[in-house]
């Protein structure tokens, strides 16, 4: 397993942006599928966004094609979440993942990972 610290949440705007980071404890964020999660209040926690391989090698949640974008610092091994034209409906704790990977395989289920880091809060208001 890797430790994941999560920062950058807090209260915006709709239509405004936000930038999430996901650090790494030292590893090597290219031997990993690193993930974005969120989870609401009394929902499941669902898949946002996630990267592997290689910085073009990325998907999305529908519900955020267009408005999110996950990019990676190889150099400072930390992973990132852009948070375009936010919606009061992205408000949740917003969850970084990791496992292991050595292939371009774009792991979207929760239970497939094995780190997570402790969740930041995003909160976009009306």
């Amino acid at each position: 397993q890797v430790q994941l610290v999560e920062s950058g949440g807090g209260l915006v705007q709709a239509g405004g942006s936000l930038r999430l980071s996901c650090a790494t404890s030292g590893r090597t964020v290219t031997n990993y599928a690193m993930g974005w999660f969120r989870q609401a209040p009394g929902k499941e926690r669902e898949f946002v966004a996630v990267i592997s391989w290689s910085p073009s090698n990325t998907d999305y949640a529908d519900s955020v094609k267009g408005r999110f974008r996950i990019t990676v610092d190889n150099a400072k091994n930390t992973v990132y979440l852009e948070m375009n034209s936010l919606k009061p409906e992205d408000t949740a704790v917003y969850y970084c993942a990791a496992r292991p990977s050595a292939t371009r395989v774009l792991y979207n289920r929760a239970l497939l990972y094995d780190s997570w880091g402790q969740g930041t809060q995003v909160t976009v208001s009306s």
